[in-house]
Formats: C-alpha cells, sequence, structure tokens
C-alpha cells in the first residue's frame, strides 16, 4: 500500500474520468471513483478487488461530498491524487442562455470541483502532501468560440482558482494543475455531455453554425486520443516540478501559443494608453 497511490476521481464513468480510473487499476494504485449512478460505475470497472471503490456522489450538494470523501479515507486511509474531472458542456450564446442554465453550468463546473477541494484538502494537508488535477479545457485560456461564452467563463474560473491554489499550497508539499484540454475524441460533443439553449434565438446565426460544425462534424473527429491524454495526465503525477498549466493536444498548443502572441501584441499596440494609467 505504502508504494501504490490513492486517487479521487469525479465524473468517472465516462470520458476522461473512466479512462484514467481503468488506467490506474490496471497499473495498481487504488481507485475511489465517483458518478451520479453507482451502477454506471460497475457496469463499465468490474470490482473485482479492494483496489476499486465506486461511489453515487452528488457534486452540488457538499454533504454528499464529503460522505465520498470520508469513505474512501475509511477504505484506503488517504487520498494522494484527485482528478476534478466532472462536467458538462454548454453551446449557447450568452444572450439566449436563462439565469438558470447558466448558473447550472457553474454549480456543476466550478462548485462541484470546489465542494471536492474544501473536503479533501484537510486529509492532504494534515499528511502534507498531495496533487489536485483540475480539468479545465482550452477554453478556459481563450474564449473566442461562437456558443461556449458560459461555458469558457467556467474553465476561465476553474484555471484561475487552480493558480491561486498552486500557490496557497506549496508550503504543505500539494501541487495543483489546471489541465487544458483541446479536441479530445471523447462524448463530450454527444447530447448526454453537451447541453444546449431551451429558448434558442434566431438571430445568431454564428451559434447555430458553431453547434452544428461541433455536433455533426468535429464530434468523433477529434484529434486529441483520450488514451494518451490520461496517460500524460498520469505522468504528470509522478514528476517532482508539475506544470500549474498542463495544456494537452496540438490543437491546445496551437490556440494557446497563438493567443499569447496577439496579447503581447495587443500589449504593445496599446501600451502608451496602459502605462499612462498611473499617479
Amino acid at each position: 500500500m505504502s508504494n501504490k497511490k490513492v486517487w479521487f476521481i469525479t465524473g468517472a464513468s465516462q470520458g476522461f474520468g473512466l479512462i484514467l480510473a481503468k488506467k490506474l487499476l490496471e497499473k495498481g494504485d487504488f481507485v475511489a471513483a465517483t458518478s451520479r449512478r453507482k451502477s454506471d460505475l460497475e457496469r463499465e470497472i468490474s470490482p473485482k478487488s479492494n483496489q476499486f471503490l465506486p461511489l453515487e456522489m452528488n457534486l452540488t450538494d457538499e454533504n454528499d461530498v464529503k460522505k465520498a470523501i470520508d469513505e474512501t479515507i475509511a477504505a484506503f486511509g488517504k487520498i494522494d491524487n484527485i482528478i476534478n474531472n466532472a462536467g458538462y458542456g454548454l453551446l449557447g450564446a450568452v444572450e439566449e442562455l436563462s439565469d438558470a442554465e447558466a448558473r447550472q453550468n457553474f454549480d456543476v463546473n466550478v462548485f462541484g470541483s470546489l465542494n471536492v477541494i474544501r473536503q479533501a484538502l484537510p486529509h492532504m494537508r494534515r499528511q502534507q502532501s498531495g496533487h489536485i488535477f483540475n480539468i479545465a479545457s482550452i477554453g478556459g485560456y481563450l474564449g473566442d468560440f461562437p456558443g461556449f461564452g458560459i461555458y469558457c467563463a467556467t474553465k476561465f474560473a476553474v484555471v484561475g482558482f487552480s493558480e491561486a491554489m498552486a500557490i496557497e499550497l506549496k508550503d504543505f508539499g500539494i501541487n495543483v494543475t489546471a489541465v487544458l484540454p483541446g479536441y479530445f475524441r471523447t462524448n463530450f460533443l454527444t447530447s448526454g455531455s453537451l447541453s444546449t439553449p431551451q429558448n434558442p434565438l434566431d438571430d445568431y446565426k454564428s451559434t447555430r453554425e458553431s453547434q452544428e460544425l461541433h455536433q455533426q462534424q468535429i464530434n468523433n473527429n477529434q484529434p486529441g486520443d483520450p488514451e494518451k491524454g490520461a496517460a500524460a495526465i498520469i505522468q504528470i503525477a509522478g514528476e517532482k516540478n508539475p506544470p500549474v498549466h498542463l495544456f494537452l493536444g496540438s490543437d491546445a498548443y496551437g490556440l494557446a501559443k497563438t493567443k499569447a502572441e496577439n496579447v503581447m501584441n495587443e500589449l504593445e499596440v496599446w501600451k502608451s494608453v496602459t502605462v499612462n494609467t498611473d499617479f
């Protein structure tokens, strides 16, 4: 047990979460995996040994999250690595998404991860070690995707609190990494993982075109291999000095590099306005 790591993975019944859980179990590590329905986990991963702990958990209920964390500690004695993976996409223009639709996306993608973090950190601080992976998106670094404004806002928030936590937790020996994948061939763009507006507005042609593009053309043609993406996360968990930002995919690399260059260019163009606001 001392040589094996204990992982706590949310949203583990599909996508990156499921692939990670399977790889880690094959590696011999211990995995506590959560989903809204325990049966989904048991269907995908047969609990053949004491390595695997399937947990039914409502991510937006902090008491339910605490129960899952406590059960993990009771079963395995510690938590070494957390994968805040649970979340869903929301594709709609900012104006056409209702307050309830936007808040629900934040509740799951942002506040759900914060619920896990708050309940797990007391244990990690006591053991003076650990690594928290917050799964964001390339949409957490740039938001110029028509129809993804609210979703990108949730992922910008994830990157933002990850950056702060990386500094806050350094004294406790706890690492934090925001993972920013590009397009990976998971089920993210299927109807079960991608919500669309209840009341779409015909005026937003670019948003409807973006929706068509993502659901009909990009879906199942994404360049990223989720098996390799999961392996990269496992690799980073073993690094002594892991990155705070882990971009995954050649598309993510290209988009991030272009934005960084564009921001630098914009800074220089408007430098006189920017710096002349000081006393």
